[in-house]
């Protein structure tokens, strides 16, 4: 028989022991050992089993939870566990000791510029489509969900006051096993909120709260809202599976990343436009600061920035054009994919079913909508060019990121230099406390929490020796196989072996062997295959008697994705063969628990994707925290990063347009890079059996990538880089009856009207020298029409730069002109650069609410 219903029922705990309860629905627990060691002590076994606190509270039989309410010893360990928990959520961190630094500094300063003053945001919304916090909570699909939770958890260590909203998937992503031909098959198993670490939100009736989103045909799609707590931050969760909601609408939140295009833009809608009204109600419901600052992790919840604008004109005195500003100069717009293929795109039919009838939006006209959303085809609607027109501020997530969205979207803002893009990066990070081993980190001499948390390397211990460190790799990487072989034996199991024919799978990997980790989604760039590019040079690294190497596989294709699947087969039959299976396998049901064990015990951590395909890859930042060194193709974070004694770079052959041929070179490299010098390295031992020259890489990784890739560091670029100016010009925007936002709108109008005829009538380049050399002061004087616009108005600027056959300027510095009356302006400039030089002169846009010149997209060049 089948349940018709599910429903959890959760553990009668004795008063005595209610501070468990708290301990067990923060998770806090997920990066805070002592709290773990405190479940664990309930029952070891048990908690080794299922890991999760709020599960042990049911699991536990009732007579030991009694047993334990009069055990004083465990009531004084879990008073003291609540204190630190109550400590944790209360005190004040680094953000609010910075922010009583500024306030202080802004007492003593006699200045009252109120519309540039950087004040910190009393709160700052976080959207994203996907939470990765701890498999207790599978609410996530990859790199983008785990990011997420990364950025959560590392606002709460930081007092970040921030409130995370998303949707609430009833089956998750998928479980991955394999068939018997090692295909992938999927399973998606039902979950119920209520026995999972999270609350459901109430009014204060006792009814749950619930957020309603317009759709067509009159109905209306109901979400109630569930609650995690991560740490200090609040995480808002949306559940379409509600009595009230049609079958269809309530599957809307089934799957993470499923269905057609219809189910993906009820998805969004509801995040983007469902995910605002639920922090609304939230912040009234609990007095929790409303938020000023708005930031959308990709495009998916775009819609948020169309729903801050309803609420505005809902006060009832400003046009869509007055409310926008407001809206854009508190929104962030992160980026994460390199291609336009991974951006979402709806068909512009599709988005007018579901505007067209004003409901959902009322006040926002549909052609508005669509407007923001244009594209090059003007049948279909971009996601990201609608996040990035209501977003003052937009983001890459590492350097050459950035550098490839600014030419990804440089249609957005025609006529200027892709370098001039207004979209910057910030280079992903990782939460150290939740990744790195609590060896290495009580090894290390920080504590279980603080390890790498303030991106700090100072704090190593520096009379750890050699011997200590390579000890304790020897020991997680035995700790990897063990899990290895476990996990080999469940899959062959799951594909249909018998138990009597796996013996084997006792015998793979081998404690004192090189062990190479490659664990990651399966899209075509990022070429889970490109190792098997020649089998026989493969399968000889493998065997060598000298000096073998070992290789552990793992990672998902999207359901949908045929490709991606056939490739997880090619390497599946590889690995199937008795010859080779001992040293190399493929893991299925990759997730963060199987990550823990990769990231920390493997040697060298894989990464080969096409470059410049990858925009960030954080897996390889989690293995350098644990003493894993990458080697890695120059994409994402590690085209900064790599210094050349920090791991090993995969030559590209840039310049080859023939995929197979690169795949061919680029796998060759791999192979001799491998061969040649890890190898080696790897088993260069002393008398002592110790690779010193392995692990001084070790060292130099620890102590000068620890501090980079650190989430703490991210997030603290976010708050000064991008809250900060944006809840400036947010304030600025919206104070005095939105009085900013009018003269922003009122000055774009006059744009439209005078722009077209503004022109540069003639230019000079003064010289006083006889001859011009590097760092020489020259003057620039231009002529200007302005067409009725004021001085104050623009922006005129002299960019001096290197100049070759086409007269297109390189290496280039801008300098704004001064007006010298009469429509004339002039700048002096040091000449930069020796060798032939050229200049011009462009007039741009000019307003206090601007970020920048370049914002609006609009310049005229002489």
């Amino acid at each position: 028989m089948r349940a018709v219903r599910r429903f959890t029922v959760r553990a009668s705990v004795p008063e005595e022991l209610t501070g468990l309860t708290a301990l067990a629905t923060n998770l806090r627990w997920t990066w805070h050992p002592p709290t773990r060691d405190l479940f664990a002590s309930m029952d070891d076994a048990l908690f080794r089993r299922i890991r999760d606190p709020l599960r042990m509270l049911t699991a536990v039989p009732a007579s030991r939870l009694r047993e334990l309410a009069a055990d004083e010893s465990f009531l004084t360990k879990t008073q003291k566990a609540t204190q630190d928990l109550h400590r944790y959520l209360t005190e004040p961190r680094w953000y609010q000791r910075r922010a009583a630094e500024r306030a202080e500094q802004g007492d003593t300063d006699d200045t009252d510029d109120t519309d540039t003053e950087e004040r910190f945001p009393a709160a700052v919304a976080y959207f994203s489509m996907e939470f990765g916090v701890h498999e207790a909570l599978p609410n996530y699909s990859g790199g983008l969900g785990v990011l997420a939770g990364d950025h959560l958890k590392a606002a709460s260590d930081l007092g970040v006051p921030m409130i995370g909203v998303g949707p609430l998937y009833r089956a998750g992503y998928f479980r991955q096993s394999l068939s018997l031909d090692g295909w992938q098959v999927e399973h998606y198993p039902v979950i119920d909120p209520s026995g999972l670490p999270l609350e459901l939100l109430t009014e204060p009736s006792g009814e749950p709260v619930f957020v309603h989103v317009a759709m067509p045909g009159g109905r209306d799609l109901h979400a109630q809202i569930w609650l995690a707590r991560v740490g200090r931050v609040p995480l808002l969760l949306l559940d379409t599976d509600v009595d009230g909601n049609d079958d269809d609408l309530r599957g809307v939140t089934d799957r993470l990343y499923g269905g057609d295009a219809d189910h993906r833009i009820r998805q969004e809608i509801l995040a983007g436009i469902g995910g605002m009204r639920a922090v609304r109600r939230y912040c009234e419901l609990t007095g929790h600061p409303q938020p000023e600052v708005f930031h959308t992790n990709e495009g998916h919840a775009g819609f948020l920035g169309l729903e801050r604008a309803r609420e505005v004109l809902a006060e009832g005195s400003l046009t869509l054009d007055e409310a926008l500003p407001a809206v854009r100069a508190g929104t962030v717009f992160t980026t994460h994919t390199p291609v336009s293929a991974g951006i979402d795109r709806f068909p512009v039919d599709l988005v007018q079913h579901y505007f067209g009838d004003g409901r959902l939006l009322p006040g926002v006209d549909v052609r508005r909508v669509l407007a923001l959303g244009a594209e090059d085809n003007p049948g279909m609607f971009n996601m990201a060019h609608m996040g990035l027109r209501l977003a003052q501020r937009a983001n890459g997530v590492s350097a050459l990121h950035g550098r490839v969205s600014r030419r990804m979207f440089s249609k957005l803002w025609p006529g200027f230099d892709t370098e001039e893009v207004p979209l910057r990066s910030v280079t992903n990070g990782v939460h150290g406390p939740t990744w790195v081993a609590r060896e290495m980190s009580a090894l290390l001499g920080g504590s279980d929490e603080e390890w790498g948390h303030d991106g700090d390397a100072s704090g190593i211990d520096s009379s750890v020796t050699d011997e200590q460190l390579w000890a304790l790799r020897r020991e997680l990487r035995g700790n990897l196989i063990a899990e290895v072989r476990r996990r080999a034996r469940d899959a062959w199991l799951q594909r249909g072996a018998s138990a009597l024919e796996l013996g084997w799978t006792e015998r793979i990997f081998d404690p004192d062997v090189l062990t190479v980790g490659f664990a990651r989604r399966v899209p075509t760039y990022k070429r889970l295959t490109l190792m098997l590019r020649d089998p026989e040079r493969l399968r000889a690294l493998l065997l060598d008697e000298r000096r073998p190497i070992q290789i552990v596989v793992a990672g998902k294709s999207h359901p949908a994705d045929e490709g991606g699947k056939a490739l997880i087969q090619q390497i599946v039959r590889f690995v199937d063969d008795p010859a080779v299976r001992e040293r190399m396998v493929f893991l299925p049901d990759y997730g963060m628990s199987m990550a823990r064990y990769l990231y920390r015990g493997c040697d060298v951590w894989l990464n080969n994707p096409t470059r410049p395909l990858e925009a960030c890859g954080t897996s390889g930042m989690k293995a350098a925290l644990n003493g894993c060194l990458n080697l890695s193709i120059r994409d994402g974070w590690w085209d900064e990063y790599y210094d050349g004694s920090n791991g090993w770079a995969i030559p590209t052959a840039d310049g080859v347009t023939d995929p197979l041929l690169r795949d061919d070179l680029e796998a060759a490299a791999l192979y001799d890079l491998l061969g040649q010098q890890i190898a080696p390295l790897f088993y260069d031992r002393d008398d002592k059996g110790v690779p010193r020259g392995w692990l001084s890489m070790i060292w130099h990784t620890l102590r000068t990538l620890g501090p980079s890739v650190q989430a703490s560091r991210m997030v603290r670029e976010y708050v000064d880089s991008y809250y900060l100016p944006a809840a400036a010009k947010v304030r600025a925007a919206a104070d005095h009856d939105y009085a900013g936002a009018r003269s922003l709108a009122a000055y774009r109008t006059r744009l439209d009207t005078h722009w077209p005829r503004v022109r540069i009538a003639d230019t000079e380049l003064a010289v006083e020298a006889d001859s011009l050399v590097v760092g020489e002061e020259v003057t620039v004087r231009a002529k200007v029409d302005l067409a009725g616009l004021d001085d104050s108005e623009v922006e005129v600027q002299a960019v001096v730069g290197r100049v070759g056959d086409t007269d297109d300027l390189l290496d280039t510095v801008t300098v704004p002109m001064r007006p010298q009356g009469r429509g004339e302006f002039a700048a002096g400039l040091r000449l930069p650069h020796a060798g032939s030089l050229g200049y011009t002169v462009r007039v741009l846009p000019k307003h206090r609410l601007l970020a920048s010149p370049v914002e609006l997209g609009k310049v005229v060049p002489a």
